[in-house]
């Protein structure tokens, strides 16, 4: 399984937001938002600030998508 937080994007994208806006709202690191962008591990305490931020829940900005590879056959 595979975090991707395509979902956070786009909900920016929606708000009107840039990633620069979001750091500054949320107290997010330069490394963080890297992270974020290349669909890599964020603590849980960086999700619920950018929650808290844009008043949403984690699953509007981060979906678990099942890896094709780690499909064993039954």
């Amino acid at each position: 399984m595979s975090i991707f937080y395509y979902k956070l994007f786009d909900l920016l994208n929606r708000k009107n937001l840039k990633k620069g806006d979001l750091m500054k709202m949320a107290n997010i690191s330069n490394a963080t938002m890297a992270k974020l962008a290349k669909n890599k591990i964020v603590q849980t305490d960086i999700i619920d600030r950018i929650c808290v931020t844009l008043n949403c829940q984690p699953g509007d900005i981060m979906e678990c998508i099942p890896d094709t590879s780690d499909e064993t056959e039954v």
